[in-house]
């Protein structure tokens, strides 16, 4: 029973403490958003140039290299994409 009222006082004395951002988020924060822009800006540069490529090399008829390049471009921005969405998840 002492235990008990001692537990209870202990808590009510302690206060919810409410959380807030470490000195440097805003900053972190900044570079996140500079290297998400960045990661879209290459993709859309690799898809532009690998469709580029591809009617050149439609034009040429040389060999089709380029489907490999816009297929791995897409695959690397389902990869950008699905590591912001699960990074979003977990903080």
């Amino acid at each position: 029973m002492i235990l008990a009222a001692l537990h209870d006082a202990v808590l009510a004395e302690i206060s919810n403490p409410e959380p807030e951002a470490p000195p440097v988020a805003d900053k972190l924060m900044q570079m996140g958003r500079y290297f998400t822009w960045l990661i879209q800006l290459s993709g859309v540069t690799a898809i532009s140039y690998g469709g580029g490529r591809f009617a050149w090399e439609k034009w040429s008829g040389g060999g089709l290299q380029s489907p490999k390049m816009i297929a791995s471009a897409m695959a690397g921005g389902v990869v950008a994409t699905s590591a912001g969405t699960i990074m979003n998840a977990v903080i």
